[in-house]
């Protein structure tokens, strides 16, 4: 089968950033299905770890990345219980293995969910990890409770991004949330209001542009952007007893001492937990997934698709990493193979 991959990480600007290599069809063992990939799409992590997974040497075979993904089953292992052959699936993968740049790949059924029958392949691509990433945050994170919840103010650190676009949507539609969503441009605002954002603000100006809205501090606090640097604001923007939720991670040490007098709780969510520690809930993605999928099917729910790459090869690759790095990307990048 056809892959691509990289034996050291590369400016993406460099001719061997990326290589096209041939390597065999994996067999699906136990709870792995074998999945013949229709099309992936971009996400923050895939550039992060091209740029750092292999520093210090050069690698004999290719590692191959790509999280989110829609494709065919074609084969199952033998304990496979959720999934037939022929069945149209959607997922975000594992990051302790091999991605979904390639032709074929093995995924466990229990972090797979059936594909939106009413999306096309590069509209379905485009929601698995992000949708996760957002609905866990609101639902396992922040415990969302719409006898406690209702009416509380919930602020998107970069609205108009992957994770941020589908945590808008779902919060509107599905919690009594009052949303408000961060962005600078003029097209990613417009964004954000068509995400469905009941307030926008720019990051540039937010404590002024939150109080003109009405806003002193807000109940929640969803960062998908950049952790570090928003740090001292968030501690300051939370109300007592509120929540902080970060996807971004931070290069040094946070001074969680500025949230103790407020009572405030804070938490990372990586979408790959679940599946990296084989969690004894692991299977909450594949029910995740299908959920999303219902929601997307009934309207509730928009695909967050924007620009479409047609074709499985090297040049679309680094384009569509190109554009991820730019930092300027709205909603999503997906590569039809």
């Amino acid at each position: 089968m056809k892959a691509i991959g990289f034996k050291q990480s590369l400016p993406i600007t460099k001719e061997d950033s990326f290589i096209a290599f041939e390597t065999e069809v994996p067999k699906p063992e136990g709870r792995d299905l074998l999945v013949k990939v229709q099309a992936n799409s971009v996400n923050p992590v895939d550039y992060k770890i091209r740029q750092n997974a292999v520093k210090d040497q050069v690698l004999d075979t290719p590692k191959i990345i790509g999280w989110d993904a829609v494709g065919i089953v074609e084969a199952v292992g033998a304990e496979v219980a959720l999934f037939n052959v022929g069945d149209a699936v959607f997922y975000a993968g594992d990051l302790t293995r091999s991605g979904s740049n390639a032709e074929y790949q093995l995924v466990d059924e229990r972090i797979v969910g059936r594909k939106p029958k009413n999306l096309s392949i590069a509209e379905a691509a485009a929601i698995p990890l992000t949708g996760l990433t957002a609905y866990e945050t609101l639902f396992d994170r922040f415990k969302y409770n719409p006898a406690t919840d209702k009416g509380k103010s919930l602020l998107i650190l970069a609205g108009a991004g992957g994770v941020g676009s589908i945590a808008i949507q779902l919060a509107k539609k599905l919690t009594d949330l009052t949303v408000i969503a961060t962005a600078s441009r003029e097209e990613t605002q417009d964004w954000c209001k068509q995400m469905g954002a009941d307030y926008v603000v720019d990051h540039y100006e937010l404590k002024d542009q939150l109080a003109a809205e009405g806003f002193e501090q807000v109940d929640f606090i969803f960062d998908c952007v950049d952790l570090k640097s928003y740090w001292e604001t968030a501690a300051e923007l939370i109300k007592p007893q509120g929540h902080i939720v970060s996807i971004t991670g931070s290069s040094e040490p946070l001074n969680l001492n500025l949230l103790k007098n407020k009572s405030v709780t804070f938490s990372w969510e990586l979408m790959y937990t679940r599946s990296m520690h084989q969690t004894e809930d692991m299977q909450r993605q594949h029910d995740i997934l299908n959920h999303l999928a219902q929601l997307l099917e009934d309207g509730t729910l928009q695909t967050t698709l924007t620009t479409t790459f047609e074709g499985f090869s090297v040049e679309n690759l680094k384009e569509a990493h190109k554009l991820q790095e730019s930092g300027k990307s709205i909603g999503k990048n997906v590569i039809v193979f």
